[in-house]
């Protein structure tokens, strides 16, 4: 039996603080037996990591997957080079689309979709200083929206 849902394993918050991610796509990727098992732990962080094509193949570059505890010799480095996993004219795609200037590939988040492990990878273009600071202060003013409404509500 089949199982379909997502469990979530990280997020890369960071990303979302620093670039706009104008497309997003789901990419396998290629794991060896502790680094599954380190990852059902929760052990990855994503934080500065990105993504780049070599030679026509897409790799996640920065990740970090601690070591399997319980695990022996086969235990890989925790910051080791991961091949991803698209279609061929997806990479190619993206290929085209990473030539024009400040866009770049970042993994967004890391999931379980079934027993396959899964990276959303997001095509990304940096935000300026002051397009953080426009984030912020809408973030800020919906939080104050929510707090009147919310103490409207009680009255």
């Amino acid at each position: 039996m089949k199982q379909t849902g997502l469990k979530t394993i990280a997020e890369n918050r960071k990303a979302r603080h620093e670039y706009f991610i104008l497309e997003s796509f789901e990419a396998g990727i290629c794991l060896v037996g502790t680094e599954v098992k380190s990852i059902r732990q929760g052990g990855v962080n994503l934080k500065d990591s990105w993504c780049s094509i070599d030679q026509g193949e897409l790799w996640l570059k920065g990740a970090h997957i601690s070591p399997y505890e319980k695990g022996n010799i086969f235990n890989t480095d925790p910051m080791r080079v991961r091949k991803l996993l698209l279609h061929k004219r997806e990479i190619d795609k993206l290929f085209g689309t990473l030539k024009q200037d400040g866009l770049t590939l970042i993994p967004i988040s890391m999931y379980f979709k079934g027993s396959h492990v899964k990276v959303q990878i997001g095509l990304c273009k940096g935000k300026k200083l002051h397009d953080k600071r426009d984030a912020a202060a809408a973030r800020d003013a919906k939080r104050e929206i929510d707090r009147a409404m919310k103490s409207r509500q009680h009255e």
